[in-house]
């Protein structure tokens, strides 16, 4: 898809000033860190870290895990499981923080020395989302004494019902916003839960869980459980591996206490003390364990557990995290690639479609505030990636929806800061309490079911529910950058302390640049990526740049003698030799 064919209520080309906005640095703060690089000390600021103890990323520094509401009765559920010898199943999700989270309690129980413990994760195509009644009837063929949902089960108020009339307990983690009813679980784990006095409601679903689990190890040190049964006991920094890929590919916010889990994650990714399976993606991919950053585990490892998910059966992804073979897990891993590999073209004849559709609009007058985007040959696991794609270009709500069968269909929901999805569904389902089938979120992203038959009639309450909620300035595309560098910043030094800076990902985005350069060489590589040599502002110095999927049809311009760039820093790895490399994000004429 050509984001620049659509032509937008404000222009992007030749309005530049208008996209790009550097970000705001509170006056009324001082970050005073001995030492500190001030570059670092601007972004910092930029980003609302006014204290030293803002920076802090020792596992010391987390949030209790006492503040969580019902963390108590979990455990003491958990306990009670251990000491009747119950069947234990975990019913996860089917995208990386359901995979992570299965595979973070699967092992966790197994370590503490319950004896009965499986998973189930409802196929996608089949069941849809959480513990619904008919994915219950699916669990009672194991005979469990005991569910455990993770990364769901909050809006599983009909499934927990029906598991409680079969007799089995249902013990609800999970971070998704609830409704106005809570289901009748024993225990319901969930910082967002109403009452809850937890810090952070940016905890993945990997993060309740793990939360869960520190909990039960200290009460089971308590009662000597561990020396009694002659078990070594567990060191919970085995699973942070697990917690720092879940959290960064669930998009959470990286709030202090997330950026600890994942900070401490990715030392364990470093130290080359992950798990097989993150192990064999990473060198599937031909990543170095040792040089593993966030962006690794969002944009490398993320995607190809994601496909198992939305192509097959992410009970692959799980069992790819759960194997201590590392034979097993490289083979686990190279299906994995293959399914995303197979994922990619989908997307990309369905991004060729869309396409088709928005050109014959005459955009500039009739986009609407939020787009709803319906085909029947649409596959129904990548309408997410796609919904996010469209929103990316056309700055707006996107919601792109699926056939599940000849009577109903699935959306998945993107939206844009300022607009909470979740909420939008709901003041929705409100107003027109038969429209949608099913829906729930966050403020970014959302999925929904409804009958076909409605689809015209959503489209247009939708739309509706945006009018006030949105201005033309919400509608404007906008890149933050922190602004300008000096010439003597442009090293490879520079790029390695930013890089080990972060961790960077929602919510505290990674450090961005903006500026002017003069063009020496521009050629394209693989026919569609823009390799630029640049001089660096102020010097008599060059630095190489890379521009992803270029509009070909415009460039290479060897009529742009300057250009403008927003990019950020990296380090170049080839052949033994690294290098600094800016990759750029929007280009464009000066």
């Amino acid at each position: 898809m050509k984001c620049e064919k659509i032509e937008l209520l404000h222009r992007i080309e030749g309005d530049i000033l208008k996209k790009i906005i550097q970000r705001e640095i509170s006056k009324d703060h001082d970050l005073a860190v001995p030492g500190m690089h001030p570059l670092l000390q601007r972004i910092y600021l930029a980003r609302g870290i006014t204290s030293p103890d803002d920076l802090e990323q020792s596992l010391k520094s987390l949030l209790p895990c006492s503040d969580l509401l019902g963390i108590d009765a979990a455990v003491q559920c958990l306990i009670s499981a251990l000491n009747a010898k119950q069947r234990i199943l975990i019913i996860g999700d089917f995208d990386v923080d359901g995979a992570t989270s299965t595979a973070l309690a699967v092992r966790a129980l197994r370590i503490f020395g319950f004896e009965h413990v499986s998973y189930l994760v409802p196929s996608r195509f089949e069941f849809g989302y959480g513990l619904s009644p008919e994915i219950v009837m699916v669990a009672a063929r194991e005979n469990p004494d005991l569910i455990i949902t993770v990364d769901n089960g909050i809006s599983s108020i009909p499934g927990v019902s029906a598991a409680k009339k079969l007799g089995i307990d249902v013990l609800v983690t999970d971070h998704h916003l609830p409704g106005g009813e809570l289901p009748e679980a024993v225990a319901i784990v969930n910082p967002c839960q109403p009452h809850d006095e937890f810090q952070s409601k940016n905890l993945a679903g990997v993060g309740v869980i793990f939360y869960l689990m520190l909990a039960l190890r200290s009460e089971l040190r308590a009662m000597n459980w561990f020396a009694e049964h002659d078990i070594a006991e567990p060191n919970m920094g085995q699973f942070l591996d697990l917690v720092a890929l879940g959290t960064v590919a669930d998009v959470v916010s990286l709030d202090k206490n997330n950026r600890i889990l994942v900070r401490q994650g990715l030392l364990r990714i470093r130290s080359e003390k992950c798990c097989a399976g993150i192990k064999a993606l990473l060198a599937t991919t031909g990543r170095d364990c040792r040089q593993a950053g966030a962006s690794d585990l969002g944009f490398v490892l993320g995607p190809r557990l994601n496909a198992a998910g939305r192509l097959d059966d992410m009970s692959l992804g799980i069992e790819c995290l759960l194997t201590d073979d590392a034979e097993a897990a490289r083979d686990m891993a190279m299906q994995l690639n293959i399914l995303n590999d197979e994922r990619k073209a989908i997307e990309a004849d369905m991004r060729q479609e869309v396409q088709k559709d928005l050109d014959e609009l005459e955009l500039s007058k009739d986009l609407p505030l939020g787009l709803c985007l319906f085909n029947e040959r649409w596959h129904q696991g990548v309408v997410g990636i796609l919904a996010s794609r469209i929103k990316d270009c056309v700055h707006r709500p996107v919601i792109a929806f699926a056939k599940i069968n000849e009577n109903e269909i699935k959306g998945s929901a993107r939206s844009i800061p300022g607009l909470h999805l979740r909420d939008v569904l709901e003041n929705i389902a409100k107003r027109k309490p038969d429209l949608i089938s099913k829906y729930g979120g966050h403020a970014m992203a959302a999925g929904l079911s409804l009958p076909l038959t409605n689809y015209q009639d959503f489209c247009q309450e939708f739309v509706a529910e945006l009018e006030g909620l949105l201005s033309d300035d919400d509608l404007q595309g906008k890149v933050y950058t922190d602004g300008e560098l000096e010439g003597g910043c442009f090293n490879l030094d520079m790029a390695e302390l930013l890089r080990s800076a972060g961790p960077w990902g929602q919510g505290f985005p990674e450090p961005v640049f903006e500026g002017i350069f003069n063009v020496r060489d521009q050629r394209l590589l693989a026919q569609r990526h823009l390799k630029l040599m640049l001089n660096i502002p102020g010097t008599e110095r060059f630095v190489q740049a890379i521009a992803f999927n270029i509009d070909t049809q415009v460039w290479p311009n060897e009529r742009a003698g300057d250009v403008r760039i927003v990019y950020r820093m990296d380090v170049n790895e080839y052949r033994g030799r690294r290098e600094l490399q800016l990759i750029v994000q929007h280009l464009e004429a000066a």
